[in-house]
Parts: C-alpha cells; structure tokens; sequence
C-alpha cells in the first residue's frame, strides 16, 4: 500500500499547470492571476477631497464652533474628475465635491453638513485640521508597484481594484473544465424514485459543489452504470469537453472502470494506507489523436470520495491554476474524547475544532471514528490526521487537524 504523502505526489504530477491566457478584465472574475499585476497610475492619482464640502486652510477656523461659526467666501467649485489649477486665497473657501482635485493651498476639507451649504458665502460651524477628509496621491497604491501579486484569485474586490488601477487585461490561468462522472448500478438521481438495494447519488453533487469552489467550471454527468460499453461511450464523450476528468465509484475489484481505463489511457490504481481504507486512482486517458486528459478515481462511499478529494484532488486543482498554497491549512489541537485507531494505517477523522489561538485549541469526532457517517462529516470543519502507527487517541492527545471551514 501507498502512504498518503506518497499518492498526493502521483496526483500533483498527473496535473499540469494550466497554460497562461491575458484575458479583458470583464472575463477574469475567478481566475488566478498568472503574474504580478502592476498598476500603471497611482490610487488615487492626486490628492483629491474624501467628502464633498469645502477646501480651506486649516488655520482659517481657528476658534470655529456653533457657538462663533466662521463665514467666509466661496471663490469657486471644483467638481470630480476636473483637472484643477485653482489657488486657494487666504481666508476664502472652495467648494468641492467628494473624488474632486485639492486646490493648491488648500490644507482640509470641511464635509458639507458642517455647513450652511452656500455657494457664495457659506457658514462653517466646526473647526478642522490639517490633512483632514483629503485623500492623498498614492496612499491606497502607487504606480509602478504590485496591485495584486500572482497566484492571487480574483473576486468582486480583486477585480474592483484592477479596474482602478486601470488594466484592461490581465493574465491568468483559466478556469479549468471538470466534468465529474458517478458510476454505479446501484445509483439513482436525487428526485427520482428508487427501489430496494439502490442509493441517491450523492457524490456527484458534493463533489461538483467542491470544485466550483476552486472556481472551476463543471460539467456533472448523470449516473454511469457499470457496463463497460456504456462506461467507455461515456468517457469518450466526455474527454473533449474536459481539462480534468473525476470519477467516484466503480473502482472496487476488477470492475469494468479499470477494464475501460486500461484500453482508454494510463491510470494506476493504489491502495492508500489510510483510513477510511480505499482504492484510488490517478493518470491520464485521451482519444486517438487527441491530449491527454488527466482522470482521478475517487471511491463510491460519499465520506471516503470527500476526503480523498480533499487530500489528492483538490491540491492538484489548485497548483494547475496558479495558487500559491495548495493545501488546506493545518492547526495542532488537543483531543476533547479518546477513541480507537487502526495502527497501521493514517486516520482521517471527522471533528470539529474549538479554541483560540492564545488558548489553545481542542477537538472532538463528530461522527463515530471507524464508521463513514455522512452526517458526521458535514457537522466537521476539519479533518484529524492520526499518524500510522497510533493504536488509540487519549484525551489530551495532539494532533495536525486539517481547517476545512
């Protein structure tokens, strides 16, 4: 058998990094940056008003209140996006609105509701200070430095900023196409109804939910029976729309799957030495003449299909689109219950962690550790990594818990 260190390294060679496109801005949204984006003006690119109100010097208002308001003239208007030249005189004010060029001189802005809002003489009622509600030229970024550095995903806020920062195209690695493929006899279609001996495919859905998380885009084919020429049908339909291809289930002793994969490609088949205990696979399959396509193989049980994806899939989907980090983030913490391991084996256990980082941090099974409880899974938001070798968790016990949430 494999360790799992081992078989997360077979998946991350099988995939590639994804070839890098520039792309229009409008088009980027969940993609990952390929490079550092620079920004090529400064944010924002003067010092510019904060509020709409009134440019003054500062030391115009000394002993303002609303007990002794200050009145002064208003020698202009300077409005957002104009190119302003203005000076401000002594003693007199501008009004301007908010994102509007400072004019020279100028040292603060009174915001508007200060005021009695005039427009040839206005009433000021509180004092400011120097520098105050001013944006000044570069303070959020300066021109020529990194908006946003490579390996980053790009957002609503990520992609607000590059739109600011005026780029019109960025590279990135595109979002990869996933088609994920349920296999079994016994499968039937949420919604659907089913007979003695048949299960809802519930795989399928998780799975498909998980990679779009990544910002993938899926393609979710509807139960596969086991039958090799329906399998074969199905995978070669399949191959041309797929940058990745996952499958789960089908994969238990000599099933047609392994038959079909065989004739189709290159894909090794393993038993991992971890617990919960089940064969994987991972390699490549294509069509005469055409690329590779790279396929992993998760189990049919829902909880062994999530947390072999978690382990060996998803690192590898995220290294092919250009992430910095990979894996999921990892806590030590401190057993709340004891329980029972299979020795020789790497545990991957269900919990739920709780704590502070000053405090500590505890955590307790959230299903029966042994048994694949689907329900203890999603009541989890990480993943116990037992170290081979271990016979029993006692309380107090501390282990690496993989942060799923």
């Amino acid at each position: 058998m494999k360790r799992v260190s081992e078989f997360i390294d077979d998946c991350l060679a099988v995939l590639q990094k994804i070839p890098v496109l520039d792309v229009p801005l409008a088009d980027a949204s969940g993609s990952v940056l390929a490079a550092d984006a620079i920004s090529p003006v400064s944010l924002p690119p003067a010092d510019v008003a904060g509020v709409a109100g009134y440019a003054v010097r500062a030391s115009d208002l000394t002993g303002c209140s609303e007990a002794h308001p200050i009145d002064l003239p208003v020698t202009g208007e300077i409005m957002s996006g104009q190119d302003s030249i203005d000076v401000l005189p002594p003693s007199t004010a501008i009004r301007v609105a908010s994102g509007a060029p400072i004019p020279r001189d100028a040292d603060a802005v009174v915001p508007l509701e200060w005021t009695d809002g005039g427009l040839v003489t206005v009433t000021i009622t509180r004092p400011v200070q120097p520098e105050d509600n001013i944006r000044f030229e570069a303070e959020d970024l300066e021109a020529g430095l990194v908006a946003l550095p490579a390996g980053t995903r790009i957002g609503p806020r990520q992609l607000a900023l590059l739109a600011a920062a005026g780029l019109g195209a960025v590279p990135v690695t595109p979002s990869p196409r996933v088609v994920i493929m349920s296999i079994g006899d016994e499968l039937v279609e949420p919604g659907r109804s089913g007979h003695p001996g048949t299960v809802y495919d519930a795989n399928s859905f998780g799975l498909a939910a998980a990679v779009q998380e990544l910002g993938a885009i899926v393609f979710r084919v509807p139960r596969v029976p086991e039958d090799k020429t329906q399998l074969r049908d199905a995978l070669q339909d399949h191959i041309v729309r797929a940058d990745v291809l996952i499958t789960t289930g089908g994969i238990s002793g000599a099933g047609p799957l392994k038959e079909v994969l065989y004739d189709l490609g290159q894909v090794r088949f393993d038993r991992v030495a971890m617990a919960p205990e089940r064969q994987y696979g991972a390699g490549t399959v294509g069509m005469e003449g055409g690329a590779d396509i790279p396929i992993y193989c998760l189990p049919g049980n829902p909880v062994a299909a999530m947390i072999g994806y978690e382990l060996f899939v998803r690192p590898a989907l995220r290294r092919a689109v250009g992430h910095s980090t990979v894996h999921r983030r990892s806590i030590r913490a401190q057993a709340a219950r004891p329980w029972l391991s299979p020795g020789g084996l790497e545990e991957y256990v269900p919990v739920r962690v709780t704590g502070r980082p000053a405090e500590g941090y505890q955590f307790e099974p959230t299903g029966m550790p042994g048994k694949e409880l689907l329900y203890g899974l999603i009541r989890a938001n990480a993943l116990a990594e037992v170290p081979a070798g271990t016979e029993s968790v006692a309380v107090g016990d501390t282990v690496n818990c993989l942060i799923l949430d």
